[in-house]
């Protein structure tokens, strides 16, 4: 037996409420933060036996980008978007791991540099691997995860969010 869809019936709800015009936008809204938990929950599960969240996952692999593995730490919070305490706590953990080493600048003694380690380096290519299985299969075409992205990169602008 099919349960029926939850967001389809308060969209259902908010037509007969006389939000008609709000109710495209509901759906959409809750939509999109259901398919966040539902993806977010595929991620950690893969990440989970790595040890890793998806926060950390992220910070690890910005850091692997980099030509030498290094960034200040106002750098990270900036480009993970994230607040600075959140880049902290990650990299608290991720020092506790090993994956990660705290130091000072060289041309500034202020700046605190988070610095991949060679532990860090593999387990987030260990990590992309399995993850790189997730992001292939998302239950939709090619072609429309494209479109998707292109409409919720739209999404983001209208919202402020810097984008290109």
């Amino acid at each position: 037996m099919t349960r029926p869809d939850p967001i389809r019936e308060a969209r259902r709800q908010w037509v007969a409420r006389g939000w008609s015009d709000a109710a495209d936008g509901m759906a959409m809204v809750t939509t999109l933060v259901r398919a966040q938990q539902l993806l977010m929950e595929r991620i950690e599960a893969v990440l989970r036996p790595h040890g890793l969240t998806f926060a950390r996952y992220e910070l690890l692999q910005l850091l692997s980008f980099t030509r030498d593995g290094r960034l200040p730490m106002t750098r990270l919070g900036s480009l993970l978007q994230v607040h600075p305490a959140s880049v902290t706590s990650a990299v608290d953990r991720l020092e506790r791991q090993g994956l990660v080493l705290r130091e000072r600048g060289e041309a500034d003694r202020r700046v605190v540099l988070a610095v991949l380690t060679d532990a860090g380096r593999a387990l987030a290519a260990a990590a992309t691997e399995d993850l790189n299985d997730v992001f292939r299969s998302t239950g939709i075409a090619p072609g429309e995860v494209t479109a998707l992205t292109d409409l919720l990169t739209r999404l983001r602008r209208s919202a402020g969010d810097p984008v290109d």
